[in-house]
């Protein structure tokens, strides 16, 4: 299926706005619903079905995919690229105005996602599938840097918030990374395709991990005490005493502490709490 005909035919035009950036690569759409391990069982929400090539091929791995796509203009075209694939629901909607429970609800259970994802949403999405407990797994393609965030180790430039919240859940890896002229238009980076696995490895108050890595990287040039004490509204004594008891020095800061640290440090406040 060429790309760049198919819209032609039906007079339409890129968004900018919505980030769209087609993939027309018969062996990238292959590469990625193989990184993602689609079973015949299985029940896969897209994010972003842009023309359909990637739904396609989904569609026939897959026992049912939901797809949501923002621009109703591209109506014509999934109904052509999607012709015969009768396992495939497409929603004309921003999936952000959907809640977690919402997008359990609709997939009927336990699912995967696989998803090109646009730019200008990718890390907004990504928080919001975490909050999805009955997602088995994530296989997206991101831009190049975002894929490093996520996947980084702690003392290094890339690891943050995203780094943190992917963690406490699930393990991420690089699949591969794709050049930009694998799409059309082309954007101006490179890309990569990660895959998110679930993994219960951690119990913790979900709001008190949320406030605590906010607050650690809320001024990446700040120690993790002023951070505590300027977003928790901690006292000096009382946040460099928790650094101790978690083992940490009072210079740390956020990008050197290990999700492992960061459970221990919640674990510690819920207990302060509860005493």
């Amino acid at each position: 299926m060429n790309i760049y005909e198919t819209v032609q035919k039906h007079g339409f035009r890129f968004s900018k706005k919505f980030g769209q950036n087609f993939i027309g690569d018969d062996n990238l759409l292959d590469a990625i619903v193989s990184d993602a391990g689609i079973a015949s069982s299985d029940v896969v929400v897209e994010i972003g079905a842009g023309a359909g090539t990637l739904t396609r091929r989904i569609a026939a791995a897959a026992k049912k995919v939901v797809t949501f796509e923002i621009d109703k203009a591209l109506s014509p075209i999934l109904a052509e690229t999607l012709e015969g694939c009768r396992n495939v629901e497409v929603i004309f909607d921003d999936i952000m105005k959907w809640s977690a429970a919402q997008i359990e609800e609709k997939a009927g259970g336990c699912f995967k996602v696989v998803a090109n994802l646009p730019y200008y949403i990718t890390t907004p999405v990504l928080f919001r599938l975490l909050e999805c407990k009955k997602l088995w797994s994530a296989t997206v393609m991101v831009q190049k840097e975002v894929a490093e965030r996520i996947c980084a180790c702690e003392n290094t430039p890339e690891y943050g918030s995203l780094s943190v919240a992917v963690q406490l859940v699930a393990s991420a890896s690089v699949k591969r990374t794709v050049k930009r002229t694998c799409f059309t238009p082309p954007p101006n980076v490179d890309s990569a395709i990660v895959r998110i696995d679930r993994e219960s490895r951690y119990q913790y108050d979900v709001r008190v991990m949320d406030k605590l890595v906010r607050s650690a990287f809320a001024m990446r040039r700040k120690t993790l005490v002023n951070n505590l004490i300027g977003a928790m509204g901690m006292t000096r004594a009382s946040a460099e005493n928790l650094l101790e008891r978690a083992g940490l020095s009072p210079m740390t800061r956020g990008e050197a502490v290990s999700v492992d640290k960061f459970v221990a440090l919640a674990e510690i406040i819920c207990a302060g709490d509860k005493s």
